[in-house]
């Protein structure tokens, strides 16, 4: 069914966008940084000089001049310059982003659980309040173009709880297996762990079946809104557990 292959799809780059979100924009910042430094600044266009004026020269600034002569021709050694400052390569800067990655959503050294989500979960709470806020109103939108009625809509929020919850457990335990790691970068383990995700969201679209009607679904399909997309930016990840403690430094 195109639909569900859709949303399936839809799915999963979602997950990837929560779970690799920050990451990614630690690291465009540097792509940010090299094109900024590619680029060259214009030539800057000499002046043609202006024809000197016809006056009395002043002796006060001919004796000025004669002075700064004198000291430019009798001055010392030159001034000390600073050595050049070591250019920071692509993978050195990419390298040092993981670290303040693992540094920012890693373990503290002594850190328990509750303190790791009393720190993380409000950031990933504000991180996702935007985008939670436009999915709910595309999702009112769309319900009442297909007149989804009240007695629905709490049906469908009673049926999603089930799958927020299949989902919090499938990312806490690829979290304790080290498949989702703030310490290093797993782009394999990231896609696989998004088709997992993937696959628990769009089993949503058959509890969504059993309430709407297709003619329902269908509308709001056309309307734009896609139920991964929604289900993905709602999950409460901000209650994830903690990662394992940082692995020992080499």
């Amino acid at each position: 069914m195109p639909m569900a292959r859709a949303t399936a799809v839809l799915a999963g780059t979602t997950a990837v966008g929560v779970v690799a979100s920050i990451w990614l924009y630690l690291d465009n910042r540097s792509l940010r940084s090299d094109l900024a430094e590619a680029k060259t600044p214009p030539a800057q266009v000499a002046e043609a000089p202006k024809p000197a004026e016809t006056r009395p020269a002043d002796p006060w600034q001919q004796t000025q001049a004669r002075s700064g002569e004198i000291r430019s021709r009798t001055s010392g050694t030159a001034q000390p310059a600073l050595p050049d400052e070591k250019k920071e390569s692509r993978l050195d800067r990419r390298a040092r982003r993981t670290e303040e990655f693992g540094a920012m959503f890693g373990r503290h050294e002594g850190e328990t659980e509750e303190e790791y989500k009393n720190r993380i979960g409000p950031m990933i709470a504000a991180g996702l309040l935007m985008p939670r806020a436009r999915a709910a109103e595309y999702r009112r939108i769309a319900e009442e173009k297909a007149k989804v009625t009240p007695e629905q809509s709490k049906k469908l929020d009673a049926a999603f709880d089930k799958v927020y919850s299949d989902v919090l457990d499938y990312t806490n335990k690829a979290i304790a297996d080290g498949q989702l790691s703030p310490y290093e970068r797993n782009v394999a383990g990231w896609l696989d762990y998004a088709g997992g995700l993937g696959g628990l969201l769009n089993e949503a679209q058959s509890s969504v079946g059993k309430i709407l009607d297709p003619g329902q679904m269908k509308t709001m399909y056309e309307a734009g809104f896609e139920w991964g997309e929604y289900l993905g930016l709602n999950a409460p990840w901000e209650n994830l557990n903690a990662p394992p403690p940082p692995p020992p430094k080499k």
